[in-house]
C-alpha cells in the first residue's frame, strides 16, 4: 500500500476500495452532517443508516438519490436514537458511529454504558486527529486534544498503540511517533510522566506497537524541523521528521489543535478510538469539509478496530 498523503488521497484510496462502511448516524438534522453524510454516500465509501430525525432527511434530493444505501431506524427522542445506534455497533450491524444534532454528553453517556455501550472493559477512550497542514510535507497526526484530561502511563502507552496503528493504516510503514514536553528534558520534579517516557520507548524497541520508532521527551519544533534539531545538538531518530505526536495532556494537544486550524488553515479530521467501532464525534464549530473528512479517517481505520 503506498502511503497516503493527504485527505484527497484518503478519499480515493477509499473510493478504489469499492467497500461501503456502513454508518449509524445519531439525528442528522444538521446541515453540516448531513453534507459529510451525502458526499461520503456519493464517494461510495459508506452506507448510511439515519437513527432518528427521519423527516428532516428523507425528502433531500442528496438521499433520495442515494436510497439504495440508506436505511433509517426511527427513535422518538435523541436519547432513543443514541442508544439505538450504539447498539448497532454492539450487534456488529454498523461499522462507524457518528454524532449529529445532539448533545455530545448524551451521545457519550449511551457510549460509555457500563452494561450496553461499546467501550470493552480495559480499553482506554482517547481521541487521535489527523492533519494536513501547510508548510509541513506530510500528514500529521496527534492524540489527544479532547478526551483524556491528564493521561497516566497506561493511558499514554494506549494513545501511542492507536496513534501508531492509525498510520499504519495511512500506508506508514515505520511511524515516527513523538512524545511531547516543552523541552528535551525529563523533568521528574514538575513533569513526573516524563520519567515514564523512556519504558513506552524501550516498548517501541521490542515492538509491542508495531513497526515504528519513538523517542522524547522531545519539544514541537525539534520533533518536526530538523534544523531545530541539529542546532540543539540532540540526536534522535526521528531526524525532524515526526509522523505523529503524543501530547502530556488535553492542554496541550487542545491549543495545538486550535492553533493549526485557526492560524496555518490546516485541514483536519478526528474520531475517538479505543471503541468497538470508530466514534465521528465533531465539534459544533468543525467545518462540514472536516466532518467529512472524519468520516473518511474512520472507514480506513474500522477494519483495525474491532
Amino acid at each position: 500500500m503506498e502511503t497516503i498523503k493527504n485527505f484527497d488521497q484518503l478519499v480515493s484510496h477509499l473510493s478504489q476500495q469499492g467497500q461501503r462502511k456502513r454508518v449509524a448516524v445519531v439525528c442528522a438534522s444538521d446541515e453540516s452532517t448531513q453534507y459529510a453524510v451525502a458526499r461520503a454516500l456519493r464517494e461510495g465509501f459508506i452506507e448510511a443508516i439515519f437513527v432518528g430525525c427521519k423527516e428532516d432527511i428523507e425528502t433531500k434530493p442528496d438521499f433520495i438519490e442515494m436510497a439504495e444505501h440508506i436505511t433509517y431506524v426511527e427513535a422518538e427522542s435523541r436519547l432513543e436514537a443514541a442508544n439505538k445506534a450504539v447498539e448497532l455497533v454492539r450487534e456488529q450491524k454498523a461499522d462507524i458511529l457518528m454524532k449529529g444534532l445532539i448533545n455530545t454528553d448524551d451521545l457519550l453517556h449511551a457510549v460509555l454504558n457500563k452494561e450496553h455501550g461499546i467501550l470493552p472493559k480495559g480499553r482506554v477512550l482517547t481521541h487521535l486527529t489527523a492533519s494536513c497542514i501547510p508548510g509541513y510535507p506530510k500528514m500529521l497526526f496527534f492524540t489527544d486534544a479532547a478526551v483524556i484530561p491528564y493521561p497516566t502511563h497506561e493511558q499514554r502507552v494506549e494513545q501511542v498503540r492507536y496513534i501508531t496503528k492509525l498510520c499504519h493504516d495511512f500506508g506508514i510503514s515505520i511511524p515516527k511517533i513523538s512524545l511531547i514536553h516543552c523541552s528535551e528534558k525529563v523533568g521528574g520534579k514538575f513533569f513526573p510522566f516524563t520519567e515514564r517516557y523512556a519504558e513506552i520507548i524501550e516498548e517501541g524497541r521490542k515492538g509491542t506497537f508495531g513497526p515504528c520508532v519513538i523517542d522524547g521527551p522531545l519539544d514541537l519544533k525539534t520533533s518536526c524541523c530538523k534544523e531545530s534539531l541539529e542546532k540543539k545538538g540532540i540526536a534522535s531518530p526521528l531526524e525532524g521528521e515526526a509522523d505523529a505526536l503524543v501530547f502530556p495532556d488535553i492542554e496541550a494537544g487542545n491549543v495545538f489543535y486550535k492553533t493549526i486550524t485557526l492560524f496555518s488553515k490546516a485541514e483536519t479530521a478526528g474520531m475517538l478510538a479505543g471503541t468497538m467501532a470508530p466514534v465521528v464525534l465533531p465539534s459544533r464549530s468543525d467545518s462540514k469539509t472536516c466532518k467529512f473528512c472524519s468520516l473518511a479517517l474512520a472507514a480506513i481505520n474500522a477494519n483495525s478496530t474491532k
